[in-house]
């Protein structure tokens, strides 16, 4: 049996946010249960569906990248909330969250393993969001057809991409931004990226990509935010040796 309070040292050791990063998730240990941890389970967003799998699962602790406190929460303990509160006292269950430290760390962040799994190399911070940079520029291995690197994206995400086609003809230099950041177009035109790999591009970046001339990718907000916790779970997994770590796929199909 693990102690809360050391894998919270951990976690706030590995995600400690950089100086001068303002963001509206309170982020570290939100809820506090159980003092001591048989299993920890991962998730994307902190919802009813997860916390009663934690439940099902016997889960101690429950480590998202979308909290429940945001800002100056909480104000009124009812309705859904308090749903989802009643579920993680009953069971003695802990939630922690990492949101923008999780986006940008240059190791277990997700736009870094998303860069290392296509490869990039040269890679450099952008995007400006919180005040510091959260993205990731870089070369591909070798230029690609959008179509090409569509399907790379697709496999190796289990995703199906929403394209936006640009000026360029292949695909050499990408910027990776998780998330919804479609308004990250003009910052990687800029950096000088054929495209930007994202997860939503909602209809009022439309004509920043359009009128730039760069390719956009959407790859789902849900599926651009696994990699960097999956990291986390690995390194979890490796700092407590006989401490169980389990993924829990709620995806929302956005």
């Amino acid at each position: 049996m693990t102690k809360l309070a050391d894998i919270v040292t951990f976690l706030d050791g590995l995600l400690q946010p950089p100086p001068g990063l303002a963001d509206s998730s309170n982020n570290g240990l939100q809820v506090e249960g159980a003092r001591d941890v048989r299993r920890v389970v991962f998730g994307v967003d902190a919802c009813a569906a997860l916390f009663e799998a934690a439940a099902e699962h016997d889960a101690q602790l429950v480590i998202v990248h979308h909290g429940m406190s945001w800002g100056p929460s909480f104000r009124r303990l009812q309705g859904v909330t308090a749903r989802r509160l009643d579920t993680l006292f009953k069971n003695g269950i802990s939630l922690y969250a990492s949101h923008l430290p999780l986006d940008l760390h240059p190791e277990v962040g997700h736009n870094a393993r998303l860069a290392a799994l296509l490869g990039l190399t040269d890679t450099v911070p952008f995007h400006e969001y919180g005040g510091v940079p959260i993205g990731v520029a870089g070369q591909l291995p070798q230029a690609l057809t959008l179509p090409e690197l569509r399907d790379r994206i697709n496999g190796l995400l289990q995703t199906e991409c929403v394209l936006f086609p640009g000026h360029a003809d292949r695909i050499r230099r990408l910027g990776i931004v998780s998330g919804g950041a479609g308004d990250a177009a003009e910052d990687a035109a800029r950096a000088g990226c054929d495209a930007l790999l994202t997860g939503e591009i909602t209809h009022s970046h439309y004509h920043y990509f359009r009128e730039t001339g760069l390719t956009g990718i959407a790859a789902g907000h849900y599926r651009t935010e696994i990699p960097g916790l999956t990291a986390v779970m690995d390194r979890l997994a490796a700092a407590f040796p006989g401490l169980p770590c389990e993924w829990i796929d709620l995806p929302t199909g956005l």
